[in-house]
């Protein structure tokens, strides 16, 4: 990995990108520490020192979230923004439609997905101060007080969703995801900083909790790396008066694509009520439904009923997500007009379902793993109640290494056009 990176150092066109990148970085990391007008940020700890929605939050914020700064917010409107506008263009016709028209119809699409951006922060930076307003931690409640905090949320996140073009234009990588890779990473030592003081009081758990994570990280490696490949037979054909011969090629399947999503949809359902009870904490039947330590209340972190349902919800999203994300008609029709085929399958319908059942096996495996992975701090916290509010859990290590590996991806495949080995050997 080391003669990669030194590799493009050498490269003069690769390192103006790297230091572009860094530029980059410190201008992010410095507008995480320029606190919003009006606000004291002593207060907000308890709101974001907990292991749920929120937490996870302030996580992928890099702390913005907390110390309720100009990015406060971060990329997540965005993020919501694409996701919807993903799940529109499956249900609506016409958005279809526009996403086949080439490169045009995808810019109308991400226009539209902007706007979608610019409201979605407009109504969390309103939520996000009512929260913090009921901490006590806004000195000016004032109109032009609260205008003047929304306004500086809104411009944070689109101030972010310019810097990630940027990195996606002049650097290296998808820019949204190095963003939210170089949030996560700087909380890591603040991170490993408070699991140091936990295992203080008891080394043994310690010591298993910290095996436990590394076993953790190299499950999701090995996971964030699977693939189900269905090899695909083209005839030869005539293509531009040249003959072509017969070849087989692979279909490549992620078997973490859908992971995080499954997990982020699933914790946003089951944190929901106690998200609703920060913006109104005086709601009896939100009260109970978030304190109540009943067995069979499902919105309490430290009931079993929880960590049931948040599994099953995981494992539901991750094939829900796949079924219509997944196009096996479109594809099993391109595949027939390509003159391919599944050994053994007949083309057409026949290749549709074949691909349909293969989608759907993958995410139901993938949401099994995908389950394990967003139960594990909470089964963590049963086994010491001190690892309660971590929140170094499975969905931070999908994002940073998914992360980690397209960005070396890409660095090699502009290395290999300049005849440097990378990786290969």
């Amino acid at each position: 990995m080391f003669e990669i990176f030194t590799n493009a150092w050498k490269t003069k066109e690769l390192r103006k990108k790297m230091l572009f990148m860094l530029l980059i970085v410190f201008v992010f990391r410095l507008g995480n520490h320029i606190t919003v007008p009006y606000v004291d940020p002593r207060e907000l700890a308890k709101l974001t020192n907990q292991g749920d929605l929120l937490g996870l939050y302030n996580l992928i914020s890099g702390g913005a979230l907390g110390r309720f700064s100009l990015f406060a917010l971060g990329v997540i409107p965005y993020i919501n923004a694409s996701i919807i506008m993903q799940l529109l263009t499956v249900a609506i016709p016409p958005l279809e439609n526009l996403q086949k028209e080439g490169e045009e119809g995808r810019k109308k699409i991400q226009n539209w997905t902007r706007y979608a951006a610019l409201a979605i922060s407009a109504l969390m930076a309103y939520g996000t101060y009512v929260l913090v307003a009921n901490t006590g931690a806004v000195s000016n409640r004032s109109a032009s007080a609260v205008i003047l905090i929304i306004l500086t949320l809104v411009a944070g996140t689109f101030f972010l969703m310019w810097l990630g073009d940027q990195i996606t234009s002049y650097g290296i990588g998808n820019g949204i995801s190095v963003l939210i890779f170089i949030n996560i990473i700087s909380r890591l030592p603040q991170t490993l900083q408070q699991m140091a003081l936990t295992a203080s009081g008891n080394p043994m758990n310690a010591i298993l909790v910290t095996l436990l994570l590394l076993a953790l990280f190299i499950g999701v490696v090995y996971f964030s790396l699977g693939e189900r490949r269905i090899p695909v037979q083209y005839a030869g054909r005539m293509v531009n008066g040249r003959a072509t011969k017969a070849q087989t090629q692979h279909l490549p399947i992620g078997v973490a694509s859908s992971a995080v999503l499954g997990i982020i949809f699933a914790m946003s359902m089951m944190e929901f009520p106690a998200t609703l009870y920060q913006l109104f904490p005086n709601n009896k039947i939100l009260e109970t439904m978030t304190i109540s330590k009943a067995w069979f209340n499902p919105f309490n972190r430290e009931t079993w009923m929880y960590i049931l349902v948040y599994a099953i919800l995981v494992v539901f999203f991750c094939v829900f997500y796949t079924q219509i994300t997944m196009k096996p008609e479109e594809m099993a029709e391109n595949m027939q007009k390509s003159g391919g085929y599944v050994n053994g399958i007949k083309p057409g319908k026949a290749t549709e379902n074949y691909l349909d059942g293969v989608f759907n096996r993958v995410a139901f495996y993938a949401g099994l793993f995908a389950a394990v992975i967003a139960i594990f701090p909470l089964l963590i916290g049963k086994l010491d109640s001190s690892y309660q509010q971590m929140n170094f859990g499975g969905t931070v290590l999908f994002i940073v290494i998914g992360v980690a590996l397209d960005t070396i991806r890409q660095l090699e495949s502009q290395l290999m056009t300049r005849h440097y080995k990378g990786f290969l050997k």
